[in-house]
């Protein structure tokens, strides 16, 4: 087992920039999950880990050697990719065992290798068959058996359930963390699944633009994000946000507000800041019962319902309806969850109100986030923002 550590890597092809300084420390062991949209960055540096990318500047560090410009067979990796890639001639042993034989292990040792590994994955009674007699996930659980034969400091796994349906993909998420604990290994896993992250992770790595945005365990990035770009792409669905200004009274937007005290939090009147608030920390005034601090309520119109078994997305609306789709991204527009039994029709005026507690406030102008957290009547003022950003 090793850590990895990514000193200042970056990774530039011609006029573009697809790593971008990056800084990363993860510890032996542990399980980090890069994560980001398509194009962001994330594969491209699993890809200076494993040496299949050369850097532009920066070092890489695998343990206590310095592997930046080690080719990928010295650096003690193991990868599994979206692809599976495997020999469809060759049968699930020779599959698994294939790069033992390469770098001529002796018979005994490559099957023991091969044995430990498929007992690991629990293809035991299967190593005799061809890849086309297998089923996706074993196939998967094939290309991770020709990961661990090779004992590696550190497995690379790039979007390896991608390929995967929907179910096959929540049963294999169960296994890789099965697997993680047996072997106790470090991995660092690619995807853009937040589920997946979310799921598995010890701590997620966000990227965004090749930058890393906030690295931190799953829900610490989900109820503390650090920016704006981390507040809307972690959580599905996402956050709300609505643009407004701070006051002498707290928050204001066209549409509603939020009271509190500015200065406990380090904010000053006519500041420009953007309010995000979760779907689940949205209430009906008639809901509010198991809230402790609930904002003054506000009224909006139900718009379209999306039953999803465990809750209900409403989609609620300021105004009438041909002012608000015109410009369905505008802050005209709310989507609150309600339990699977609420009574709630389509087309019905509401008054809701927020779980002040679960508030946040970000600037508007750097994106970077500002509170976690209000309280209507602070029992202390701090002009601190770090301090209060713990409520």
């Amino acid at each position: 087992m090793a850590g990895v550590t990514l000193t200042d890597v970056v990774k530039q092809y011609s006029d573009v920039t697809a790593v971008d300084h990056m800084n990363l420390d993860i510890r032996d062991g542990e399980f980090v999950t890069l994560v980001g949209p398509s194009g962001c960055g994330k594969s491209t540096t699993m890809e200076t880990i494993a040496g299949l990318t050369s850097v532009t500047s920066g070092q890489i560090h695998i343990g206590d050697r310095e592997v930046t410009n080690l080719p990928p067979k010295d650096r003690g990796i193991a990868m599994v990719f979206q692809n599976i890639a495997l020999f469809p001639h060759m049968d699930v042993y020779e599959n698994i065992s294939f790069g033992l034989r390469l770098r001529k292990y002796d018979d005994d040792e490559i099957r023991r290798r091969v044995e430990h590994a498929a007992e690991v994955v629990q293809l035991e009674g299967m190593l005799e068959r061809k890849p086309d007699e297998l089923s996706g996930g074993q196939r998967q659980r094939v290309a991770i058996a020709r990961a661990i034969v090779r004992n590696p400091d550190v497995f690379l796994m790039d979007e390896p359930l991608a390929n995967l349906d929907a179910k096959l993909r929540v049963h294999m998420r169960t296994e890789l963390q099965r697997l993680h604990k047996q072997l106790d290994t470090t991995i660092i896993y690619v995807t853009h699944d937040q589920a997946e992250a979310m799921t598995m992770s010890d701590r997620i790595a966000v990227i965004n633009d090749g930058t890393l945005q906030q690295i931190d365990p799953p829900l610490v990035c989900y109820n503390e994000p650090s920016n704006l770009f981390v507040a809307g792409f972690i959580g599905s669905p996402s956050m709300n946000f609505v643009e407004g200004e701070i006051t002498d009274g707290g928050f204001e937007s066209p549409r509603f507000g939020v009271t509190f005290d500015p200065s406990a939090y380090g904010l000053t009147p006519g500041q420009s800041v953007t309010l995000g608030i979760r779907p689940e920390d949205i209430y009906r005034q008639s809901d509010t019962a198991g809230i402790t601090d609930a904002s003054a309520p506000f009224p909006v119109r139900t718009d379209v319902l999306e039953p999803m078994g465990d809750e209900i997305f409403v989609h609620l609306r300021f105004g009438e309806a041909d002012e608000t789709m015109e410009d369905p991204d505008a802050d005209d527009r709310l989507l609150m969850s309600v339990d699977p039994d609420a009574d709630v029709a389509e087309d019905t005026d509401v008054s809701v109100v927020l779980d002040r507690s679960r508030v946040h406030l970000f600037d508007t102008d750097s994106e970077e986030a500002l509170v976690h957290g209000l309280t209507a009547a602070p029992t202390a003022s701090t002009s601190d923002p770090e301090e209060a950003r713990g409520d």
